[in-house]
Formats: C-alpha cells, structure tokens, sequence
C-alpha cells in the first residue's frame, strides 16, 4: 500500500491475545475504547508496512477491547499480530454536524482574538471533563477553552475557519 502514514489515523495497537480461537485483544485510544470496532476494515502494520485487514466482530471485555479478524482462526495466527498498529483512511470517519471537528483539523490552525492579537498555533487538546481546552503556543502557551457560541455569550470560541486554517477567540490577551 505504499507509504500512507500522514494520511492514515492512528487509532490503537494489537496488544495480545485472547482465547484460542484468532481473537485479539486492541489497546484503542479511541473515545469510548469500544469504538475502534466500529469500523468495518482496519489497517494494520506489521514490518514496515500497511495491509488491510477486515473485522469480523469486536466488542468492550471489562477494560479491555477484543476483535475478531476474518482469517485469523487460531491463537498462533493472532500472536503473529502482537503489536502491530492499528490505523483508518480519514474517509471512515463518521460525518460532523455543523460546528463539530475533530481535534486534528484544529490542531495547527492560528488563533486570533477579536481585536486581531495573533496568539499562536493550536499545539494540541486536552480533555478536562467540563470541555475540551486548546493548548495555543505563541509567545506564551494559553490554555483556552473549545467552547463555541456566538459573541456575548459567555463562549471562547467565536469562529472556526478551516480553509482560512483560523479560529477567533474572544479572550482577553492577557490572560
């Protein structure tokens, strides 16, 4: 399959085994971790390189993830599969409704205030449990919250833009 590694998403690593009938268990850094299972077809790497894979059935085992891949029958063939890491194209991804996005299109996009105070690029999100929260690195790194809404109420972010690759923020620049 070539090298697709920029455009592919992580979403977890075959860890280990489970039974003896080819069932593996997944460490899935999806949200929730069962949702990895979702996708009809994973691609996996092993030495180097990508191979698609297609999923029989997967489900949450207390803390854990298992999957059942179509053509791994015994717990020798899963072995084969330990660490191995597991990824999707982006066109699997569900559709958004209208201002969702996923935390990779907001990571790297600039961050302006409405009276053009440019703070830097979005680093990375965070999950905080009441909202999620953009760690902004410019000339200081801000930890602003994703909270989306129009101007005068209350929210942080006024406008996502992602063609422009930009979002406005009402957030004082001293903070």
């Amino acid at each position: 399959m070539g090298d697709l590694t920029e455009e592919l998403l992580e979403l977890g690593k075959i860890s280990g085994v489970f039974g003896v009938k080819g069932w593996v268990k997944v460490h899935s850094f999806t949200d929730p971790r069962e949702g990895i299972v979702d996708y009809g077809s994973w691609l996996i790497k092993q030495q180097g390189s990508w191979r698609e894979v297609q999923l029989e059935t997967g489900q949450r085992q207390g803390k854990t993830v298992i999957a059942k891949i179509r053509g791994v029958e015994d717990r020798d063939q899963a072995m084969l599969l330990m660490g191995a890491k597991i990824a999707i194209r982006p066109d699997q991804l569900a559709g958004l409704e209208q201002d969702e996005y996923y935390w990779r299109d907001l990571e790297g996009l600039r961050v302006v205030n409405t009276d053009g105070v440019d703070f830097g690029i979005v680093d990375h999100m965070l999950e905080t449990g009441a909202n999620d929260v953009m760690v902004v690195e410019g000339d200081r790194e801000r930890l602003i919250p994703f909270t989306l809404g129009e101007a005068g109420t209350g929210h942080a972010v006024l406008k996502v833009d992602l063609a422009a690759g930009e979002i406005t923020v009402d957030w004082d620049a001293d903070f």
